[in-house]
């Protein structure tokens, strides 16, 4: 993959606490053709929409926020700009990054598209939270977390990658703790 890729996107979000676990820089790409009814992001849909900028610029931008470790791609489509997605997932992930991608296709379906697309299995590889389905209004509900409706799928990369088998991702006990200056 080449760092000089472009990619186009709805915009970011520096500080998110939606988009998964913690604070996270989200990354909204631009064009989906699922066209979910009750889609959060109806504006991304296009595909002529957005701003189109350099992988590695949009990099040095997400680096250049101090406070986030994780990221989160969403759109939009990423798995509609795989190419781009994953090259960005790739950078990031060589950084330390944790990165959790949302697509509104299912992962059975990305795995068979893979075998024609390999940008889809790059960005697979370099994702560690995959939330997949299209987002069915008639299933929406508030009390879930990091996803619109109920047929979406938090998916565990590395264990569904190790076990051969989609694994459902389990938000890990965080303990927070004192810091010894106090």
């Amino acid at each position: 993959m080449n760092a000089s890729v472009d990619i186009r996107i709805f915009g970011t979000a520096a500080d998110s606490i939606v988009d998964g676990p913690g604070l996270r820089y989200a990354v909204f790409v631009q064009g989906c053709s699922h066209r979910c009814p009750g889609c959060h992001n109806p504006e991304s849909q296009s595909h002529c929409g957005g701003t189109v900028q350099s992988v590695e610029s949009l990099v040095v931008q997400i680096k250049e926020n101090g406070l986030v470790h994780d990221v989160t791609i969403s759109g939009g489509e990423p798995f509609e700009q795989p190419e781009a997605c994953a090259e960005l997932a790739r950078q990031l992930k060589e950084d330390g990054y944790g990165i959790w991608t949302y697509t509104g296709f299912q992962y059975e379906d990305l795995l068979r598209m893979s075998e024609e697309i390999p940008a889809i299995g790059v960005l697979l590889d370099n994702t560690d939270v995959l939330v997949d389905g299209p987002f069915v209004q008639a299933k929406k509900s508030l009390m879930l977390k990091f996803r619109g409706s109920s047929n979406q799928r938090l998916i565990d990369m590395r264990k569904t990658r190790e076990q051969n088998r989609v694994v459902a991702w389990q938000r890990e006990e965080e303990v927070i703790t004192r810091p010894a200056a106090w």
